[in-house]
């Protein structure tokens, strides 16, 4: 399995979470939940962007990107 479905995370959580989250109460760290929950998302795709980055296999040492064109 690639670690590529890992990019549908965010976009999940973001989309369908915001379902369920859409109150203002709590306030959690000073912000409405809503808010918070978007912010968290943000910061939660960032690390999941550089999961994959770290694990996909066309980074590794020697990985030659697929769409990279050689001159003739």
């Amino acid at each position: 399995m690639s670690i590529r479905w890992l990019t549908l995370v965010p976009l999940i959580g973001i989309f369908v979470g915001v379902i369920f989250a859409n109150r203002v109460t709590p306030i959690v760290l000073g912000m409405p939940f809503l808010f918070f929950y978007v912010v968290l998302w943000v910061v939660l795709t960032s690390v999941c962007m550089a999961v994959v980055y770290k694990f996909d296999p066309t980074n590794q040492e020697g990985g030659e990107p697929p769409c990279t064109r050689h001159p003739s």
